[in-house]
């Protein structure tokens, strides 16, 4: 099944804006974009309804995970409140779905979400630059990446299964036994349950949970394989498909960042790129 997904461009990629005295590529309002979709559009199917429904997880920190409160929170959680407030000026109207990763796919195309904002990865049609990385545990037998390579076959990985996961980890690991597991979550506890000796997981999740958690994560300190990470919309609905884009254009390169600037500092404990006006890059 082919899924055409939006492309939230920007995360750790530097892009600069075209903003003077007037915004290039504005939003239109709610109404006249639904008077301007085609009939069949999600775009006036969702306007209609008065809420945006998500697919996405809650697993996978910093990406989506609860709160104290038991609440979605996390950076795919703020990339669902932008599209929110564009569609209704309101960042509360969205339902979430919580699925399993191999319930992505399936959700869109059946119809059961508008939307999935769950950390979807590798697809040349996604384009959300990031890097993988290595977990360890501080009781793991080897803590740094020259120790691991070192261990050779004595190694085992675990890996969010798909079918570039063995390629991944013997990128880094060319020896080690791969141990693909049915959810991020599961690949961390492999690691601090000691049924693996490294995970191989996201930059990102690596260095919040090291953060978060040192007692049971340590990183050995090497990071590599740039991957692209997107949110999906079903085939086939190209004005469903454009807003999506726009929207999210404009939160992270436009003049609508507060909700993007602010979720990139929580979730990634850095500032995003420094938008300076003037010419788009081309």
């Amino acid at each position: 099944m082919t899924v055409t997904t939006t492309e939230r461009r920007n995360l750790f990629r530097v892009g600069g804006t075209g903003l003077g005295l007037m915004a290039a590529g504005a939003l239109l309002e709610a109404p006249r974009a639904a008077a301007q979709a085609a009939p069949t559009s999600l775009l006036r199917t969702v306007l209609d309804r008065g809420k945006l429904i998500v697919g996405t997880g809650s697993t996978n920190p910093p990406w989506h995970f609860e709160d104290d409160k038991g609440q979605l929170t996390g950076m795919d959680i703020a990339m669902a409140r932008i599209l929110a407030k564009g569609l209704f000026d309101d960042e509360r109207k969205v339902e979430y779905v919580r699925q399993e990763a191999n319930a992505r796919i399936p959700n869109i195309t059946t119809g059961k979400v508008d939307v999935v904002i769950q950390f979807m990865t590798v697809s040349p049609a996604r384009a959300q630059l990031v890097a993988f990385s290595l977990m360890t545990a501080p009781k793991s037998k080897w803590q740094t990446y020259k120790d691991l390579q070192a261990a050779g076959k004595q190694v085992r990985a675990s890996v969010l299964q798909n079918v570039d996961a063995d390629t991944l980890v013997h990128n880094a690991l060319p020896d080690a036994q791969v141990m693909q597991l049915d959810s991020q979550a599961n690949v961390m506890q492999a690691v601090t349950a000691g049924r693996a000796d490294v995970a191989v997981v996201d930059a990102s999740t690596v260095k919040w949970l090291v953060k978060k958690n040192p007692g049971d994560y340590t990183d050995p300190g090497y990071a590599y394989e740039a991957q692209l990470y997107s949110a999906a919309v079903r085939q086939g609905d190209p004005d469903w498909l454009h807003w999506i884009n726009t929207c999210f254009n404009v939160a992270m390169h436009g003049h609508q960042q507060e909700i993007y600037t602010t979720a990139f500092e929580e979730f990634f404990g850095e500032k995003p790129p420094v938008q300076k006006p003037g010419f788009p890059p081309f």
